[in-house]
């Protein structure tokens, strides 16, 4: 691990704090960008706060890269005393109300500033920041056009902190009946490209997650869409280096990709890939940082 002196010393100047309603979050805007901007939302996982997740992501690199901004909320320890985006609360699952407003609100913050593409915001979030990714592809169905789940639940997948903890370990409810309910709660009906990331090792948000994260997508999706869901196309990766891996996509019939998934062997709960000296990431796992951001890509093509 990296003390914090050495960690702020590599954050860009362009790396911004910023205050909306009384919460902090970060921005990131790359040199000599193009307008209208893509923007990337990144939500942290417990614990953790912006600046540790824009390291250990390596996220802000690719932006300067691609030039993309991304924007990082920080949950407060007065919210959650864990830093947890509170995903398994019923007063944040819904639009207009809790974080997933504040969440939204934040994009629109960045908006009344600089030029963004209406169709080209994204979020991403690893465990709880997952969780919500989930929630906010769902109730801001206007707003983000993908999402990534990285080690985290379907939508819904508790209604309460005692819940939460069964389904962090077991699962939550039949993902169809989610995708269902999902699909019901969206004020905008649309498709929603997701990429899920799960370890298989992960015994902090058990794998079977992983697939529910997926099933609920392809079944909310499937209600969405005009055309038929293909079936899914799985390619195991056997790493040299790393750890094997299995991608499985679905596409519709016009060969769109709608739901991706990455089950990665021997893995734990991390971001796969990133820095390998900051928490909550294991660089033998897939490069899911620029896999994000290529599958995000695709869905504004």
């Amino acid at each position: 691990m990296i003390n914090e002196e050495e960690r702020s010393s590599r954050l860009s100047r362009n790396f911004m704090e910023r205050i909306y309603r009384g919460r902090k979050y970060r921005l990131y805007i790359p040199e000599n960008c193009t307008y209208p901007s893509p923007l990337i939302v990144m939500l942290h996982g417990c614990t953790q706060d912006s600046v540790q997740f824009a390291a250990s992501t390596n996220m802000n690199e690719l932006a300067e890269k691609e030039k993309f901004f991304v924007m990082y909320p920080e949950q407060t320890s007065g919210a959650n005393p864990n830093k947890c985006w509170n995903w398994f609360d019923t007063a944040h699952q819904t639009r207009e109300k809790g974080e997933p407003a504040l969440i939204a609100g934040m994009v629109e913050d960045v908006k009344r500033d600089y030029d963004i593409a209406h169709n080209k915001v994204f979020v991403a979030g690893l465990s709880a920041g997952g969780a919500m990714s989930a929630i906010l592809g769902v109730v801001y169905a206007d707003v983000f056009t993908a999402i990534a789940v990285c080690a985290g639940l379907e939508y819904k997948a508790a209604p309460s902190i005692l819940h939460a903890y069964g389904a962090m370990r077991r699962g939550g409810p039949l993902p169809a009946q989610q995708g269902d309910l999902a699909y019901a709660a969206m004020g905008i009906k649309k498709v929603i490209p997701a990429i899920v990331f799960h370890g298989m090792a992960d015994r902090t948000v058990y794998p079977c997650n992983g697939h529910q994260v997926a099933m609920q997508w392809v079944r909310t999706n499937c209600n969405n869409s005009k055309h038929r869901i293909l079936p899914p196309e799985t390619t195991i990766y056997p790493v040299e280096d790393g750890y094997p891996y299995t991608h499985t996509v679905y596409r519709d019939s016009t060969g769109r990709s709608i739901v991706e998934q990455y089950m990665i062997e021997n893995m734990g709960h991390v971001w796969p890939g990133g820095n390998k000296i900051e928490s909550f990431t294991d660089e033998k796992g897939p490069d899911a940082t620029q896999i994000i951001w290529e599958f995000f890509k695709k869905a504004f093509l």
